[in-house]
């Protein structure tokens, strides 16, 4: 098989999965009836920005690969800052829960009545 048609492939999935990300942002905003910016849209976002920045750089087009990269990074720190804030979440659900529901077993092996 000719290496330029698996390219275009490659590039063609990268633009099916970059463009994902709209219609599940769309999807996700007409469900709950407001605009809402879904997990899904910046994995959608990472996968067809990493895809089409192979591509990219394989047909050696800088001004495409400068603009995959930047999308990338973006995309990324996106990721972060939504993994982090859910992390922040569970920590406080976690310190949230009330000593008093500790086992006896607990209670006991800690000096407790």
């Amino acid at each position: 098989m000719n290496s330029d048609f698996i390219w275009l492939g490659i590039g063609l999935l990268g633009q099916a999965l970059f463009s994902m990300r709209f219609l599940v942002q769309w999807l996700a905003s007409e469900r709950q009836r407001r605009s809402v910016m879904p997990i899904a849209f910046w994995y959608f976002s990472l996968a067809g920005g990493a895809t089409l920045l192979a591509y990219a750089i394989y047909r050696a087009d800088p001004v495409f690969i400068i603009g995959q990269i930047t999308g990338l990074f973006i995309y990324t720190r996106n990721l972060h800052l939504i993994w982090r804030e859910r992390k922040a979440h569970a920590d406080e659900a976690a310190r949230a829960v009330p000593e008093a529901q500790s086992s006896p077993v607990t209670s006991t092996l800690s000096g407790g009545s």
